[in-house]
This record gives structure tokens, sequence and C-alpha cells, in this order.
């Protein structure tokens, strides 16, 4: 029998239960029922007078950003730090977003005050790499607590500008009778350092966990309570670090922003497209570039096929990497039907070099290209850039933002493009020679492939 007035929570989902049980009910993972505090009781009876406002008696203000001195990391922020946000930042261990965050910090303006809060190091070790890193410490403070409350009666004597908390599964609340890092934990330490965000105006930075999923741990009402949610990507011999917003209430979801990890700290990388493009000394068969918009910047990426021939007995293998591999079984069944290019006999490859992940369908058209050019052998141009997407019936379709990408290949060196007819500019652009293609079949003949 369980005690009176004490529940248990599921470390997974955060229902509750009156009663241990080896399965939760609500989510049904199995020993994640943890002992917790009493069930909240609720609340009846009237509130008082409840009256809505009509939006056209709100004033209208501008939104006030505080540049943190990255203009990547502002980027995907939108602009910058807007005041009484939080925002939440998730990524492997060792990754870069304390660097990062303190980068940010330094880098702020001097009068905006910064309190940069550690649960996971001392403060001599945040010394330490503030002196590494050059950053600047004067509007600078540091403070090592783990109590939500005892921090808040913190932070309403500091006063602060912007909070940095490294990081939020380290907190805890005295009213909550669980360990840190719990669901009940997570949902009240962050409600409360949000509710202190909305009320006094301050900037609240959060530091995330992840899972082996790659999720950010904890409930995933934590994500919905933020006003952004941002996660860092990298291969793991790389040294070139990818933030991607997931969520941003002030900015364009989505948006990337390049990073490269030095001994002095995290750099900004000015030509991004740079990364994702091998330099051949001469053209190569399997290798297409294509144009991809990651949020609101277009990017020019290298995409790699390789077509060899199967040795699995009728079951050839199809993989990618950076692209959605169901998506590609699709498009070479497209491609045997309406190009007349069969790879039922050959193993396929996919590659998208850079470590970046191609979540439009700007790329189908480039993956198709790069697997014929290496089932024939036959190289595609280096000077020569492919998007648009390919439907169904063999249609190349258009793609959003033609024209920027364009211009973007255009910038870079690129003097051909093969693109969807209705991707065509209505003015030529100096410097590139753009062919529209309506099908699959005339797509593989402007590059030369069949």
């Amino acid at each position: 029998m369980s005690k009176a007035g004490k529940t248990f929570v599921c470390s997974e989902c955060g229902g509750h239960t009156l009663k241990w049980q080896g399965q939760c009910p609500a989510c049904g993972a199995w020993n994640s029922l943890e002992a917790g505090a009493a069930a909240p009781a609720r609340r009846t009876g009237y509130a008082g007078e409840v009256k809505g406002l009509r939006l056209a008696e709100l004033e209208q203000t501008d939104i006030e950003r505080v540049p943190t001195g990255i203009g990547e990391f502002d980027r995907v922020l939108g602009g910058g730090l807007v005041t009484g946000s939080v925002v939440l930042i998730g990524g492997d261990p060792g990754i870069g977003k304390s660097t990062l965050l303190l980068q940010a910090a330094g880098g702020q303006p001097a009068a905006h005050k910064v309190l940069y809060v550690t649960g996971e190091e001392s403060l001599q070790q945040i010394a330490m790499r503030a002196r590494r890193l050059e950053v600047a410490t004067e509007h600078l403070a540091v403070l090592a607590e783990t109590c939500v409350e005892h921090l808040l009666a913190a932070l309403q004597q500091e006063k602060p500008a912007c909070v940095i908390i490294d990081s939020v599964q380290t907190l805890y609340s005295e009213d909550v009778a669980s360990a840190p890092g719990s669901v009940s934990q997570l949902r009240e330490t962050a409600s409360q350092l949000v509710r202190f965000a909305k009320t006094t105006g301050t900037t609240v930075l959060l530091v995330g966990h992840v899972t082996k999923e790659g999720n950010i741990a904890g409930p995933r009402v934590l994500e919905h309570m933020v006003d952004a949610v941002l996660y860092f990507e990298s291969e793991s011999d790389s040294r070139y670090r990818i933030l991607r917003a997931i969520k941003n209430r002030f900015g364009a979801a989505n948006e990337l922003g390049i990073f490269a990890m030095t001994d002095a700290g995290m750099r900004e990388v000015k030509n991004p497209s740079a990364i994702f493009l091998s330099r051949h000394p001469e053209a190569v068969a399997g290798s297409v570039v294509t144009v991809s918009r990651e949020g609101s910047r277009p990017l020019l990426i290298e995409v790699q096929a390789l077509a060899d021939q199967s040795s699995g007995g009728g079951n050839p293998r199809r993989l990618a990497l950076g692209l959605d591999q169901n998506r590609l079984s699709m498009l070479l069944a497209t491609l045997n039907r309406h190009a007349g290019v069969s790879a039922y006999e050959f193993d396929v490859f996919i590659n998208v070099v850079g470590g970046v992940r191609i979540s439009e369908t700007s790329a189908d058209l480039a993956a198709l290209a790069a697997t014929v050019s290496s089932l024939r052998d036959r190289p595609v141009a280096q000077t020569t850039v492919v998007f648009g997407e390919v439907g169904l019936a063999g249609e190349i379709r258009p793609v959003a933002f033609g024209e920027e990408r364009l211009l973007e290949a255009a910038k870079r060196g690129f003097t051909h493009a093969v693109v969807p007819r209705g991707n065509l500019p209505k003015k030529p652009l100096q410097g590139i020679q753009i062919t529209g293609v309506d099908y699959l079949r005339g797509a593989l003949q402007a590059l030369a492939l069949t």
C-alpha cells in the first residue's frame, strides 16, 4: 500500500499514479515510476472577474534585441537576444555549449549585466575558461547555485539583464520531493524561471542535456515553455559545429549558424558553403553540387553517390546519409520508371558532404543526377549546380526561393545551372547559364548523362 498523500511520477512522461506499478499507465514505459510529492490539490471556486483585451487596444512596441557580438549566433536567434525571452540550448557533451554562451556573455554591451550560473563546474573553472577565451569580464558575474528558490532570490538582488544557467538539469526546487533532473523537478524549475523572465524582462539562457536519441532530456513540455530551442549538431570527427533553431518565436525556425571549434573558442565561419564542397582537382563521377536553403540563407552543398554491383543476392542496399532513406528508394523507382535507368542490380549509397542534413526536397534532382553519374561513370562539370524536386510522375517541380539559390551559385563561381522550368528567373542573371527542365529525362540530357 502506498503512503497517503504520496504519488508516483513517471520519469519518461511525468504522469502521476497513486500506487507503484511496473509499467506507467500513461505512456507504457517500464520501471519508470518514482516516488514523488503529493499530488497538487485542485483549486475550485470563483477566481474573480476575468476580462479580455482587444488587440487594437494594445500598444505596438518594437522588439528590443541585444547583440551578442557573435554574428552567427545572432542570426540563429533572429537578430539577437530578446528581452524577457527564454532560450534552451541542447547538444552532446563537449560540443561547445558552455563555450559559446560564455563568449556570448562577454560580447554583450557593457551596460548589460550578465550572471553566469553554474551547477556543474566550479567558479575557478569558469574563470580559467574566460581567461583562455579572452572574454570581457567587467560586466560578467558568476554564481554556483542549484536551488531555484535561492537562485531567484539572488536574481532579485543582482537584477541582471541576462542569466545563463548551465545546466537546467542540475536545478531543483525545495517544494518538489524528487531528485534533480527528474521530470517533476524540470517542469517546476523551468516554470519558475519562465515566470521570472516574463515578469522582470530578464533574458534567460538554459543549457540542456541530451538523450542517446539526440533530444533534450526531460519532458517535451520544457521545449513548449521556452521561446526558442537551439540544437548543436556535429560529426564526431569534425571541428565544425552547426547551431540550428528548432523553434523560435522571434525569428525563423530551422535557421542555421556555422562555427569552427578552435583553441580560442567558437569562431564564425564566414563562408559556410566552403565546408560543404569538396575540392577535387578534376570532375569525378558521382558528385553533384546542389543549393539547399537552410533558414534564411542558401548553401551550396555537394551530394555524392556511389553505385556498386550488388552482392546481396537480389536484395540491393540503399543507404542515405543526410537525406531521407525512404525518399531515396522512391526516387530510384521514379528513375527506373520515367528515365529508363535501372539500379535494381546495384547498391546505392548517398552522402551529403559536411555532415549537414537536408530536410527539403530541393536535393531530389541532385541525388538522382549523382546516382546516374556514378552508374555510367560520367562526371558532371564542376561548374554546374543542380536543384529541383522530383515528382512520382517524373516531373521536375519548382522549389521556393529559386532566384536566391541561383544568385548564390553565381556568386560562388558556378556558370551553369539545371533547374525546374518554374524556377527560371524573369531576367537573365549575369555570369550563369540557366537551363530549365520539365521532366527527369530532360534533366539527365541537359547534364549529358544519357
